[in-house]
């Protein structure tokens, strides 16, 4: 009766009181489709004010659009960033369950902040016009600043928080041990971006909308309350949910190879045989079964990889302290850890180009004629294009071209999750070629109209951006869904939500890294007695398509990198290179 309990449960798991979780009752498809489900009024939440903040702080806050921009990539940057802290919380000390919860609220605060203040005047800088020499406008300062600052960084801390737990979640709930189970983990991660991106067409059409027209306090509220009805739903799996037991903080059994790699120096008597000992993989669950049957089976002992061998003195050299000594799986997870490292910096670059849709793709869209028939679209709504081509493209290519490629290449994957990052790659380059383009016609149009030193709208339409929308978004969809299950599944079982966090680390270090190149260029031509390319309060006056084409450099040169990396990894999970 023992051993077929034991048969029932998930080894790891527990469900939402901390009982041991059950095979049939607890995980599946069902548990996932909660976290679907709130996925989108998450994604709702911080979209809907995201999007349109480069021009809230413009407007409202009287930034220059150039100061405007940074202030919004340093914000996503720092949300992005902090999913690091909620993966590594969720992993070492809490369950991805309690790490979402205690986000949510986080998150809950600080948008009851930001729209208390956008409610009230004497919160804000006063009104004024822009372009009025007799009337300059005041920035926002002392107070009225902190109290904007504080609810746009308790929202990061709260979408950091979230994003480093909820992806991981979802796919905690799919068996990996079977076929079926993990071409169910792929299909949740296609649709975690298809969810993804259904909040965000909400954000970017119907809260946008009510920003633009009926008020920033209104947009704000939309997404205070998306994010508290958030909690009820995800609150709703509880019965369903297996949420894996924390093993532990992974950055302690990194520092400690990675130490010992270093000052262990002496090899150990005990461990220098291994060279000839036979190498096993690791099979607890052979164990359990070999101690039931009352057998006592000689375990061989293991040797560690011959890749990344300097990190094998951690295991065979002598331990310089107790505190120290490690074991041979501790050595090569972290050798898995140092191998996907290189496919994260890749993809940076990548994400630094995504940063443009909520900046300069934005205020570019700003000038230009919006009108769609008698409808006048917000600028800030134009992610719709990448939207709408996410969402058609996402279900497609799980229900058609993953079974297609399958069939042809004989594999369970069909396309690898390197190809697929490859492929978005490409995207981003031909995304800064076509938006240096636009930049071009743009800036031809309103010189001949006349209006180069005018703010007003120039007679061009703003489907002319909708070109670097789409292939961005493309770029987006292959990557971000190919990125997250490529870490999740090549991630030790104890990293997983750490790893799964470099997929939004990605997007930080993209976002911070956009706000120094713009930075390094300005204050290099600076130096050189030119006018910079990206400052000032016109962007007819800004040399925004050799931005534009740097950038597409960069993330040639950048593509070449990956295929460098890529071409040498050698996947490690089940099903993997299948």
């Amino acid at each position: 009766m023992e051993v077929e309990n034991q048969q029932q449960r998930w080894e790891g798991y527990l469900d939402w009181r901390g009982r041991p979780a059950l095979r049939g009752r607890h995980g599946g498809m069902v548990a996932a489709s909660f976290v679907l489900g709130v996925e989108i009024l998450e994604n709702l939440a911080f979209l809907s004010n995201a999007s349109n903040l480069v021009r809230y702080l413009g407007d409202y806050m009287h930034f220059s659009p150039s100061k405007s921009a940074n202030n919004v990539t340093n914000f996503m940057g720092t949300a992005f960033l902090l999913a690091l802290l909620g993966g590594f919380l969720s992993d070492a000390f809490f369950t991805t369950y309690n790490i979402y919860l205690i986000s949510a609220v986080i998150e809950f605060l600080g948008l009851v902040v930001l729209t208390i203040q956008a409610r009230s005047p004497s919160l804000k800088p006063p009104e004024c016009k822009k372009g009025m020499a007799e009337t300059p406008c005041e920035v926002v300062s002392g107070g009225k600043a902190g109290i904007l600052f504080i609810g746009l960084y308790l929202v990061a801390l709260g979408v950091g928080g979230i994003k480093g737990s909820l992806p991981a979640h979802g796919a905690e709930q799919l068996d990996e041990t079977t076929t079926q189970g993990r071409k169910q983990r792929s299909t949740f991660f296609n649709y975690f971006v298809f969810c993804l991106s259904s909040g965000a067409l909400i954000a970017v059409t119907l809260v946008v909308w009510v920003e633009d027209n009926k008020g920033w306090e209104w947009g704000f509220g939309i997404a205070t309350i998306s994010i508290f009805a958030s909690i009820p739903v995800f609150l709703a799996g509880s019965r369903t949910y297996r949420n894996k037991i924390p093993c532990g903080s992974p950055l302690t059994t990194i520092l400690k190879v990675l130490i010992g790699a270093t000052l262990n120096r002496s090899p150990s008597n005990a461990v220098a045989s291994m060279a000839t000992s036979p190498s096993y993989p690791t099979q607890p669950s052979k164990g359990a079964e070999e101690e039931e049957s009352g057998k006592a089976v000689p375990v061989p002992t293991q040797t560690p990889t011959n890749s990344l061998d300097f990190l094998n003195r951690a295991v065979i050299n002598k331990p310089v302290h107790k505190a120290l000594e490690c074991t041979v799986q501790q050595v090569e997870e972290v050798k898995v850890v140092m191998k996907i490292f290189p496919i994260f910096a890749c993809t940076i670059m990548l994400n630094c180009c995504l940063a443009q849709l909520s900046t300069f793709s934005v205020q570019q869209a700003a000038t230009m004629n919006t009108k769609l028939g008698s409808l006048k679209v917000p600028p800030a709504s134009l992610p719709i294009f990448p939207v709408i081509f996410m969402m058609a493209l996402a279900p497609i290519y799980d229900h058609f071209i993953i079974p297609f490629s399958r069939k042809v290449t004989k594999t369970e994957m069909g396309i690898s999750h390197l190809q697929r990052i490859g492929i978005g790659l490409v995207f981003s380059i031909v995304a800064m070629a076509a938006a240096a383009l636009v930049e071009v016609k743009r800036k031809r149009v309103a010189s001949n109209s006349g209006l180069i030193d005018s703010t007003g709208q120039l007679p061009i339409t703003f489907f002319w951006i909708a070109f670097q929308y789409l292939f961005l978004g493309s770029a987006d969809l292959f990557t971000l869904a190919g990125l997250m299950e490529f870490f999740f599944t090549e991630a030790p079982t104890g990293m997983r939500s750490l790893a799964t966090s470099l997929s939004w680390a990605s997007l930080a270090m993209g976002y911070y890294l956009s706000s120094v190149i713009v930075s390094i260029v300005n204050s290099f031509l600076g130096t050189l007695n030119h006018r910079p390319w990206l400052s000032g309060s016109n962007l007819n006056h800004y040399h925004l398509e050799r931005f534009y084409w740097l950038m597409c450099v960069l993330t040639g040169l950048n593509f070449l990198h990956y295929l460098f990396w890529a071409s040498r990894y050698k996947y490690r999970s089940t099903g993997s290179a299948k």
